[in-house]
């Protein structure tokens, strides 16, 4: 692509280490997670945090079946009633306000264990915001360099100590990079690509991308996180272009590896921030 085709002395990625031994499934899911997050957040296509949305979310959902409870049993006061029902409009209007973007990131995030699992030593996500991939206003690249073996494919995603440490660190490194410092430039979308071998068969979620290239005029914000006893000594490969590497992806006996778009693509909400009510 477009964006690979530069060489690693001009775009040079931004190490990020930690001290486990190696990169898990759970530690992976979680930092793409949280940068998916931090990016939506940064660049103002969410108000609050993803996970403040998310609480927010559940919360309404709890209170409209309590509404519905309430308003289900007989009243005797007309004034309760009344005020149920005005709270229930406003608890509906929230909950449909977010339902999309909450659904949809449900799905992105179901995806990414899906294919995490499917293909246990993933390396390389691209996060493209824009309106549409091939001109994209931001492109951030994640490469996880793995220490240890190849891991045997797990269904536990849940979150460790090592896994909010990594994307603590990620966050924190994208902070000092400036990400997300430009202008508001409305509600755009999110979209994730995943490099894995071109025999990948999950078209529910993920469609190849072979020739996918982003406009020449962006510079990608690039992270390579990796263990910290990974012997520094090697020459780590460029992990966008995957060209002669050593990694061992499930069902891949070369190295055709290409990019997957996932299918499902978060479009930030339309809100007033602070300056717009200035």
């Amino acid at each position: 692509m477009e964006g690979e085709g530069r060489s690693d002395m001009e775009y040079t990625y931004t190490e990020i280490q930690t001290n486990t031994a190696y990169l898990d499934n759970s530690i992976i899911f979680h930092v793409v997670k949280n940068v998916v997050g931090f990016i939506l957040y940064m660049h103002q296509q969410i108000p609050s945090v993803l996970q403040d949305i998310s609480f927010e979310y559940e919360t309404f959902k709890e209170e409209y079946k309590e509404l519905e409870t309430a308003l289900a049993q007989a009243e005797p006061k007309a004034s309760v009633r009344r005020k149920n029902l005005s709270r229930r409009r406003e608890v509906k209007g929230g909950i449909r306000r977010l339902d999309k973007l909450m659904n949809t990131v449900n799905r992105l995030e179901s995806a990414l264990q899906l294919i995490i699992n499917e293909i246990p030593n993933l390396e390389s996500f691209l996060l493209v915001l824009g309106a549409s991939p091939l001109r994209p206003q931001h492109v951030y690249e994640l490469c996880f360099s793995h220490g240890g073996p190849v891991l045997t494919a797990s269904t536990d995603f849940s979150t460790s100590r090592a896994a909010e440490g990594l994307s603590r660190k990620a966050v924190r490194t994208l902070i000092t990079m400036d990400a997300g410092s430009g202008s508001y430039p409305g509600p755009t979308k999110l979209f994730l690509f995943v490099k894995v071998p071109s025999s990948l068969n999950l078209p529910l979620h993920f469609l190849p991308k072979r020739d996918f290239r982003y406009s020449k005029k962006i510079v990608p914000v690039r992270l390579r996180l990796k263990c910290k006893s990974q012997d520094l000594e090697i020459d780590v490969p460029d992990c966008a272009s995957q060209r002669n590497t050593s990694i061992s992806l499930k069902d891949s006996s070369s190295n055709d590896l290409i990019w997957f778009q996932c299918r499902h693509v978060i479009k930030g909400l339309a809100f007033t921030t602070p300056t717009d009510q200035e």
